[in-house]
C-alpha cells in the first residue's frame, strides 16, 4: 500500500511538472511569434504559358532569427511521364515547396514579374496555428495534392491556409454572397492578348465554365485573391473586428518582359479563309458538274482528329470540361465514316450520312444559346454545313434526274 501511495505521488508530481513545462512552452512560442511576419505574396503574370494567370505564395519572415522563406503550392515537374495528358485529364499532382524568399523573388524578377506582399495583421497565437498547419502540410505524406485548375490550385491553397486556421476568429470578405463572373470570362481577362491560347481554352471548356461563380471561384486568380485580402476583416467571437492586412508593399517592381509573337492570323481570320475556300469549292462543283470529294475527305479527317481531343474530355476529372456542346461539331465519328464517304463518292452511290451531320451541326448552333464557343467555330460550322447540305441536295437532284 505504501509503494502504491509513493508511485501515485511520483506520477502526480510528474504530471504537475509536465503541465508547468507545457504552459511555459506555450508562453515561449507566443513570445517567439512576436518577431514573425506572415504575408500573402502575389506575383504578376509573365509570358510563360503556365504563368499567364499569375501566382500566389506565402512568406514567413522571422526578424529575430533572420529566417525568410516562401511557401509555394505551385511546385510541379514537366519531366514527369505524360505530364500534358495528365494535366488535361485533371490527374496532375502538385506539391508544396519551401524555398528562400530571396531565390523566389529572383525567379520572378528574371521573368519581369512584380511581387507584391500583403503583411497579415495576426496575433501571436494565430501565427503559431498557421505555422503549425504549414508544418503538418509539409510532411512527406501530406505534401502532394491533386491539382485542379479552378478549384484547388496554388492560390486557393494559400488562401485556405491563411484564412481557415485562425482560432476563435474568422476572415470575412466583402460581398461574400454575391455572384461573380464565369470561369471563362475570368480566363479571357488573362489571355485576351493570346488569341490562340484563348481559342484552345474555349475549345476545352464546356458549358459549366459559363455559369456565374461565387467568392471561392473568384479567388482562383491571384490578382482577385490579393484584392479581396485588402478589403477583408478578421472578426472575433466577441464581435471585434480588425483589418486582415496591416500593410501592402511591392517587393519586386514589374520589369521588362519578352513577348513572343503569336501566329499572325486570329482564329476568326483562319476560319473565314476556310469558309471562303469552301464556298469556292462548292461553286466550282456546281459549274463543272464534278464532285471534289477529296476536299470533303480533308474536312472529315481534320474535324475527326480534333474531335478525339474533345471526346477524351468526357473522361477528365475537371468538371468544367465534361459537358461541351462543341462536341456536336467536332467529334471522332467522321473518322469512322471517312472511307464510306470516299468509296460511295467514287462510285456515285447515295449516302444518308449527310443528313446526320446536318442535324448535329444544327444542334451545335442551338447549343450556343447556353455555351460560349471558341472564336471562329461558327465559321467552321458554316463550312461543314454548306458541304453537307450541298452533298445531300446534289444526291437528291441526281435521284430526281435518274
Amino acid at each position: 500500500m505504501k509503494r502504491k501511495r509513493l508511485l501515485f505521488t511520483l506520477l502526480s508530481a510528474f504530471a504537475v511538472f509536465l503541465d508547468a513545462y507545457s504552459q511555459n512552452a506555450d508562453s515561449m512560442m507566443v513570445s517567439s511569434m512576436d518577431s514573425v511576419e506572415i504575408s500573402l505574396l502575389t506575383c504578376s503574370p509573365h509570358e510563360e504559358i503556365y504563368s499567364l494567370y499569375g501566382h500566389t505564395a506565402i512568406r514567413i519572415l522571422d526578424k529575430r532569427t533572420g529566417e525568410d522563406v516562401a511557401v509555394n503550392y505551385g511546385m510541379f515537374s514537366f519531366q514527369k511521364p505524360y505530364f500534358v495528358l495528365r494535366f488535361i485529364f485533371g490527374l496532375t499532382d502538385y506539391e508544396i515547396g519551401i524555398d528562400s524568399f530571396e531565390r523566389f523573388c529572383q525567379q520572378y524578377q528574371y521573368y519581369g514579374s512584380s511581387v507584391t506582399q500583403q503583411v497579415l495583421n495576426l496575433t501571436s497565437e494565430e501565427k503559431g496555428r498557421i505555422l503549425a498547419a504549414i508544418n503538418e502540410n509539409y510532411m512527406p505524406q501530406n505534401r502532394v495534392y491533386r491539382y485542379n485548375y479552378f478549384y484547388d490550385n496554388c492560390t486557393t491553397r494559400a488562401v485556405d491556409m491563411l484564412t481557415t486556421h485562425l482560432p476563435e476568429a474568422r476572415v470575412a470578405f466583402s460581398h461574400e454572397d454575391g455572384k461573380y463572373p464565369s470561369f471563362r470570362e475570368m480566363v479571357h481577362s488573362c489571355v485576351d492578348h493570346h488569341p490562340w491560347n484563348r481559342f484552345g481554352n474555349d475549345m476545352l471548356l464546356g458549358v459549366m465554365a459559363d455559369r456565374p461563380t461565387d467568392k471561392r471561384g473568384w479567388q482562383f486568380l491571384p490578382a482577385h485573391a490579393m484584392a479581396d485580402f485588402d478589403d477583408a476583416r478578421i472578426i472575433g467571437q466577441d464581435g471585434s473586428q480588425r483589418k486582415l492586412v496591416s500593410r501592402r508593399e511591392t517587393i519586386v517592381p514589374e520589369g521588362m518582359q519578352t513577348v513572343e509573337e503569336d501566329f499572325p492570323l486570329r482564329p476568326n481570320s483562319v476560319f473565314l479563309i476556310l469558309l471562303a475556300i469552301t464556298i469556292a469549292v462548292t461553286v466550282v462543283e456546281a459549274y463543272s458538274k464534278k464532285l471534289l470529294w477529296g476536299y470533303d475527305a480533308l474536312l472529315m479527317l481534320l474535324s475527326g482528329l480534333a474531335g478525339i481531343v474533345l471526346f477524351l474530355m468526357l473522361f477528365s476529372q475537371h468538371p468544367t470540361v465534361r459537358v461541351n456542346f462543341q462536341l456536336l461539331l467536332l467529334n471522332p465519328l467522321p473518322l469512322f465514316f471517312l472511307w464510306r464517304m470516299i468509296r460511295r463518292s467514287r462510285k456515285g452511290i447515295p449516302d444518308k450520312q449527310y443528313a446526320g451531320w446536318i442535324v448535329l451541326i444544327c444542334l451545335f448552333f442551338i447549343g450556343g444559346i447556353w455555351q460560349h464557343y471558341a472564336e471562329g467555330t461558327y465559321l467552321l460550322a458554316s463550312s461543314l454545313l454548306i458541304r453537307n447540305v450541298w452533298r445531300m441536295s446534289r444526291q437528291h437532284q441526281t435521284k430526281i434526274s435518274s
